[in-house]
């Protein structure tokens, strides 16, 4: 029996990861949390609160649940905690639990935005430019070098988070003060040409310098992205798997910008520029995109290679590199079962008059 410790539990994030490790009978997966409204919705075994990964109190909770369960691995599913933790992984490790994740210096790379940009940029794999506003003649300084045809910049945070945080499409100068001010991001806040909304991630997992298994996906629309200024809230509402050459090295190159030997999970975000090139915008490091449930009901279980990987068990798979077949469809919503489809389901199952 292996036993699993999944961070984030009861989120979309961690709940496609619980639900892939539960595929094997042989996996028990505890759960751990920070919001209790979410935790109680978990499929995990057992289920811990814990504080958030910030606070001085989370250490020691941490250990103490590694302590008592003792768990063979433990994996955290969002940024701030897989941060925080692993800033203190050797006293993890010392309880016997294993962990699989990048070295620090490569976490708090992708993780800071502005600093992962500058990878990007040093290895010459082609990116928007970016510049870090201060202060509002950075902000002009923005404008005037960075906006498009239409006068519009991307305003951002590029600090720890994920789901689009303080992301602005705008051309208003007034707009993007009042937004940085609001959430008092100068100094944290980067600016940066616009992509269109074509995009397109590549999730991977790598052991010790290897690439082991990867697999694109186009996203095809994000959910309630109606209700974000930006369009964007980081849950892909349909995914689509495709399979192309350019992305995957691309992909590579980005990966290989941050480290020279890759190990753990990396998701490369991207999105194409008016000339058609996916470019980088983000590496999602050491944790799985929300749709990882996709790739499981499609037949490749991400989570269930990963763990095999972390404690030393086979991994058997004939095709590294897209596995999966293209035009694969994961379309889901609010409080409604996902389902995976082809293209085609749409047309035989509604009716358009």
């Amino acid at each position: 029996m292996n036993k699993i410790l999944i961070a984030g539990a009861g989120g979309a994030p961690s709940e496609g990861v619980i639900y892939s490790l539960l595929k094997n009978p042989n996996n028990y997966v505890i759960g751990m949390g920070s919001e209790p409204t979410d935790l109680i919705l978990s499929k995990a075994h057992e289920k811990y609160y814990v504080p958030y990964a910030n606070t001085t109190e989370y250490k020691n909770k941490l250990l103490g649940i590694l302590n008592r369960e003792k768990p063979d691995l433990i994996h955290f599913q969002n940024d701030l905690e897989i941060y925080h933790a692993s800033l203190i992984r050797e006293e993890i490790e010392a309880t016997g639990t294993k962990i699989f994740m990048p070295d620090h210096a490569v976490i708090d790379t992708c993780v800071h935005k502005y600093n992962s940009y500058t990878a990007f940029k040093n290895a010459n794999v082609i990116v928007p430019e970016n510049l870090i506003i201060n202060d509002v003649n950075d902000l002009k300084i923005a404008f005037k070098e960075l906006s498009d045809s239409n006068g519009k910049i991307w305003l951002r945070d590029s600090g720890i988070g994920g789901g689009g945080k303080g992301a602005l499409p705008t051309n208003d100068f007034n707009l993007a003060k009042s937004w940085i001010d609001h959430f008092n991001g100068w100094g944290d806040f980067i600016a940066a040409e616009m992509l269109t909304s074509k995009t397109v991630t590549w999730l991977s997992i790598w052991h010790h310098g290897q690439l082991i298994v990867a697999q694109t996906r186009a996203r095809q629309g994000w959910t309630h992205g109606n209700r974000a200024i930006s369009g964007v809230t980081g849950v892909t509402k349909v995914g689509v798997t495709v399979s192309d050459q350019n992305v995957t090295n691309i992909a590579i190159d980005a990966i290989k910008a941050v480290t020279e030997k890759p190990h753990g999970i990396f998701g490369v975000d991207m999105a194409y520029d008016k000339n058609g090139i996916p470019n980088p915008t983000e590496i999602n490091i050491s944790r799985f995109f929300t749709t990882v449930r996709f790739f499981t009901e499609a037949g490749v279980n991400f989570p269930e290679i990963f763990k095999c990987l972390a404690l030393n068990q086979e991994v058997n798979l004939t095709e590294v590199v897209n596995p999966l077949q293209d035009g694969l469809m994961w379309v889901r919503g609010m409080d409604t079962e996902p389902r995976l489809i082809v293209n085609q389901s749409i047309d035989k199952e509604i009716i358009f008059i």
